[in-house]
């Protein structure tokens, strides 16, 4: 059983590292008692399901997630069930994943306009008669 990322992505079960904790804030009678909260882990560095130029993008997309050796850990403690936890985890590193599959659109240079350029002309000589005629009346130079 894989985790389908993209239609041509899918990440190895045996790559994807989970353990349940206990989750922060209210659970009435269950908070001391259940480990319901996900702590899902991904080593994207050493991943062979990724391609190279898809786990950069990962990796750059990760920010603070990412620990020092390349592993992506995501927590869920969204919900009050460790399956529910567990399914969010899968879908948020689904998520992740298909995001960067995504490569950027090239910036492609363009010209300014010939009315743009006239409009910075404008401004640059009416700027430049403003501060011509802030002179006093005997300022001549």
């Amino acid at each position: 059983m894989a985790l389908r990322c993209t239609p041509q992505i899918e990440i190895d079960e045996a790559e994807i590292e989970e353990s349940f904790v206990r989750a922060s804030g209210p659970g009435g009678q269950n908070v001391n008692k259940l480990s319901t909260a996900v702590q899902l882990r991904f080593d994207v560095r050493r991943s062979r399901s990724l391609p190279d130029a898809v786990a950069v993008r990962l990796m750059r997309l990760a920010g603070r997630r990412l620990t020092g050796e390349g592993v992506l850990v995501i927590t869920a403690q969204r919900f009050r069930t460790q399956e529910r936890n567990r399914a969010d985890a899968r879908e948020r590193l689904a998520a992740m994943v298909a995001e960067a599959a995504v490569p950027p659109t090239p910036r492609r240079a363009t010209r300014p306009t010939l009315a743009s350029k006239k409009r910075r002309l404008d401004e640059k000589s009416r700027r430049s008669s403003v501060k011509r005629l802030r002179g006093g009346p005997g300022d001549d130079g």
